[in-house]
């Protein structure tokens, strides 16, 4: 609960959904497993990315972008990050939704190493402090 935009629910079902932070091998995979990556479509010489494949825990991935959202809107300059630094400028770059997820999954992978690591956010350094 120490990430802005992250609040008490969230925090409990990530925690609830994760149950034991050494069943991923790294903190990326988190990401894949909510469904918050590209799906990808590969057939001959045919290979693009889509949108997110939305596999795993919908409640889950639908409250972590909820969180985005927060971090991305929400959010004073007491509480500034860089992670939400950089959501912005993605925001410019790609639209507000596609900013998004990309935070979402990030704050995934961030929340994971820290359930590992055991320590709090660091806002300037965008994960465990």
């Amino acid at each position: 609960m120490t990430i802005p935009g992250v609040g008490a629910v969230t925090a409990v079902s990530y925690i609830a959904a994760i149950e034991d932070p050494d069943n991923f091998p790294t903190s990326r995979s988190v990401g894949a497993w909510l469904g918050l990556t590209t799906r990808r479509y590969q057939s001959g010489e045919i290979d693009y990315d889509s949108h997110i494949s939305r596999r795993g825990d919908s409640r889950l991935r639908g409250l972590l972008y909820e969180a985005a959202t927060v971090l991305l809107t929400r959010t004073t300059a007491r509480t500034e990050c860089s992670l939400k630094t950089w959501g912005l400028k993605l925001r410019e770059r790609l639209g507000f939704k596609r900013a998004a997820v990309a935070v979402a999954r990030k704050l995934a992978v961030i929340m994971h190493s820290m359930l590992k690591a055991g320590q709090a956010f660091n806002p300037l350094g965008g994960a465990a402090a």
